[in-house]
Parts: structure tokens; C-alpha cells; sequence
């Protein structure tokens, strides 16, 4: 029983309240502790010390220990903030499709000169496959393409330019003759035709010339620079062709990277085969009609051949444009030269129809007739003679794509 009394006691004894002097600082009120003890946000502001700012203090009502309070709600998705978001949206689609339109034609540089270095690429793997380095390789390639550039620049300005001479120093001849015509001379006498004619060709006719020779200046130079820059675009293209076809495969999930090197490479090998199928039949073209005119004796049979061979790239219509350019130009010279060159091309295009072009294209491309004429008209239409050229590889493509992922996809749906 004493025990018990005792041991109540102590326990009381231990309960009572101690001194603040004799607990830990830890354990005193904020109130009973020495102020170099308080926290700061419990210091008076007389206590801070020198050069430090006081604490905020917690106001009532904040919540989550933050100083100004909880986050709201966001704002409510009204009929305002719904038009907002979509006007801003369409403002920037507006924006989008100006910037595209306004950058068409260094797009379309950039889109030619990829398709001319994947063109270039199996010519490229070749001299690889034969122990050539790939620099190497892509410097040979580069170098006949600037062999070919300048060897039609040489053929095709000396006589445009000579023609040109020959035609302003005859100019006066002509004059000359006209005046001296009896018929003219008594046209002149009667309504003063000569006068007026020399007054149209000062007041109007000269300043219009001079307007546009220098718009032909203007076209040349930027024909020059484009040219340049297709040129360069076309071997940076040609020597980061892997490097590219590596970096977008990254971002094709690493399941689908394997089926789509599968695809892209298949596609490739398409379009550089259409390409270089295409200048080989062009050059089959070109020298064919070169070996025609030297024996039929045209003047400038260099130049026409060129001319044939450039407009054979056009799909469809190239090898006609090239025949009905290069057949009047004779018939300018003589009626048989003429009748020769439309026999002659009647009968080789027949032959590159029905016998060059399904060899060479063979392996190439993979398209049906139908869809290879509808695709170069949609391409003619929308870009011209480049659309023209970059719609037959790009329907296989898409003919490739379609066979390879959508069908599949249907069958087991």
C-alpha cells in the first residue's frame, strides 16, 4: 500500500510543470525562449537581427503552408474561351498556309534537288561497289553532272546568240528594201507611213525593248543563281543522304524502325531508278536525233538534240514538245529536211514507247499506265513541268505505302 503511495507521488511530482530555466531551449514556449533560440518567424521585429528582413508571418485562413493560399479553380471553358482558342487557331493555320506560299518556290528548290540526289544515289553506290570511296564516288558523279551543265550551256548559246547578231545586223537591210518598194513608196506618200513607223519605234517600241532586255537579264541571272543553287543543295543532299535517312527513322518508334527502312529503302531504290531510267532514255533520245540531223545536214544539230533530250524528261508530252520544236525549225530551212525530221520522229518514238521504255523502266517504278497519266496531269497542274516530273515516282510511293501497311491493315480489321 506504501509503495503504491510512493510511486503516485513520483508520478505526480514528474508531471508538474518545470521552470522555463530548467527545460530545453527545444522544449520551452516561443514565448520563454532567449531569442537567439526562436525560430525567425517567432522573433519580435526589434529582435531580428541586423540586416536581415523579418519574416512573413503565416496570415489566418492560408492553407496547405502556402503564403498565398490554394491555386483556384481554372477558368470555366465558356462560349468566350472556346472562341478564343479557336479564332487563335485558325489565325495561326491562316498564318501557316501564307508562310508556305510565300517560301513555294524554295520549297520546291529544296524538293527538286532531294529527288535529283536520290536520283544520283545509285549511280553513286556503283562506283562504291567498285572499290571507290564514297567521296570519291559523289565528286565523280558531281563532276559529270557540271560536265553536262556546261557542254548544253556551250551548245545552246552560240547560235541563239549568233542567230541574234545576224538578226539585228540584217535589221536595217530590211529597212532598206521596205523603203525602196514601189508599193510601199506610194503607201508612204499617201499616208506618211514611214514617219509614223520611226516615231512608234522611238516613243514606244524602244523603250518597251530596252524594259525588256533587262527583264531577260534579270531572268537569266536568276536562272544562273537558282541553277547554282540546285547545284549545291543537290551534293550537300548527295553526301548526307545516309545521315538523313538515319536521323528520321529515329523518330519511328524502335518496334517499326526495321518495316520502315524496309519501306523507305524500297521507295528510294524506286525513285532513283526512275530517275536514272529517265536520263538514260533521254540521252538515248538526244544522241539518236544528233546522229539524224548531222545526216540530214540541219544547221545547229548539237543544240536541237539538246533541246530533244531536255523535253524527254517531261513525262507523256516531253517527246512530242522536243519533235514539233525541232521539225519546224527545219522545216525553216528546207521543206525535205522538215518532212524528214516527222518521219524520224513518228517512227523512234514508237520504238522508245513500245520497246526502250518498258526495258529501262522495268525495275524501276511499279505504277499502272492509267495512274502514271493521271498523276502527271495532277502534277503538271499543281507545279508544272517539276510537277510533272516528281508525280510518277511519288504515285509509286504512295501505290507502295498503300499495298505494304493499308491493306494489310484492312484484311485483319
Amino acid at each position: 500500500m506504501s509503495a503504491d503511495v510512493e510511486s503516485t507521488a513520483e508520478q505526480e511530482k514528474t508531471e508538474l510543470p518545470q521552470p522555463p530555466e530548467d527545460r530545453a531551449p527545444e522544449d520551452r514556449a516561443p514565448e520563454d525562449r532567449a531569442p537567439e533560440d526562436r525560430a525567425p518567424e517567432d522573433r519580435a521585429p526589434e529582435e531580428q537581427p541586423a540586416g536581415e528582413p523579418a519574416p512573413r508571418r503565416a496570415v489566418k485562413g492560408e492553407e496547405g503552408g502556402q503564403p498565398y493560399g490554394l491555386p483556384g479553380k481554372p477558368f470555366a471553358r465558356g462560349p468566350f474561351l472556346f472562341g478564343l482558342v479557336g479564332g487563335l487557331g485558325v489565325l495561326t493555320a491562316i498564318a501557316i498556309a501564307q508562310m508556305v506560299v510565300a517560301s513555294l518556290s524554295t520549297i520546291v528548290l529544296v524538293v527538286v534537288a532531294m529527288f535529283l540526289a536520290v536520283g544520283l544515289n545509285p549511280a553513286v553506290e556503283s562506283l562504291q561497289r567498285r572499290g571507290v570511296t564514297r567521296r570519291g564516288a559523289i565528286t565523280i558523279v558531281f563532276a559529270g553532272v557540271i560536265v553536262a551543265f556546261v557542254l548544253f550551256g556551250l551548245a545552246i548559246v552560240p547560235p541563239v546568240s549568233k542567230q541574234l547578231t545576224e538578226f539585228v545586223n540584217a535589221v536595217p537591210g530590211y529597212i532598206t528594201e521596205l523603203s525602196n518598194h514601189p508599193t510601199l513608196r506610194q503607201l508612204d506618200a499617201d499616208y506618211q507611213i514611214l514617219p509614223q513607223l520611226r516615231t512608234f519605234v522611238t516613243s514606244t517600241l524602244g523603250p518597251s525593248l530596252a524594259t525588256g532586255i533587262m527583264g531577260a537579264g534579270l531572268v537569266v541571272l536568276n536562272g544562273v543563281f537558282t541553277t547554282v543553287t540546285l547545284l549545291v543543295l543537290m551534293l550537300y543532299f548527295l553526301g548526307s543522304l545516309h545521315t538523313i535517312k538515319d536521323y528520321l527513322l529515329k523518330l519511328v518508334p524502335a518496334s517499326r524502325r526495321p518495316r520502315t527502312r524496309a519501306i523507305s529503302e524500297e521507295i528510294l531504290g524506286g525513285i532513283g531508278g526512275y530517275v536514272a531510267g529517265n536520263v538514260l532514255i533521254s540521252v538515248i533520245a538526244g544522241v539518236l536525233t544528233w546522229i539524224f540531223l548531222s545526216i540530214a545536214g540541219v544547221q545547229y544539230a548539237l543544240a536541237l538534240a539538246l533541246v530533244v533530250a531536255l523535253t524527254d524528261l517531261i513525262p507523256l508530252v516531253g517527246a512530242t514538245i522536243g519533235a514539233v520544236l525541232v521539225t519546224g525549225v527545219a522545216l525553216l530551212e528546207s521543206l525535205p529536211a522538215g518532212i524528214a525530221c516527222a518521219i524520224f520522229f513518228v517512227i523512234y518514238q514508237q520504238i522508245e514507247n513500245y520497246f526502250i521504255y518498258p526495258r529501262v523502266m522495268k525495275r524501276s517504278v511499279d505504277v499502272t499506265p492509267a495512274v502514271t497519266v493521271i498523276a502527271a496531269l495532277f502534277g503538271g497542274a499543281l507545279l508544272g513541268i517539276v510537277g510533272a516530273l516528281l508525280a510518277i515516282p511519288v504515285a509509286a510511293a504512295i501505290s507502295l505505302i498503300i499495298r505494304e501497311i493499308v491493306l494489310p491493315r484492312q484484311d485483319h480489321a
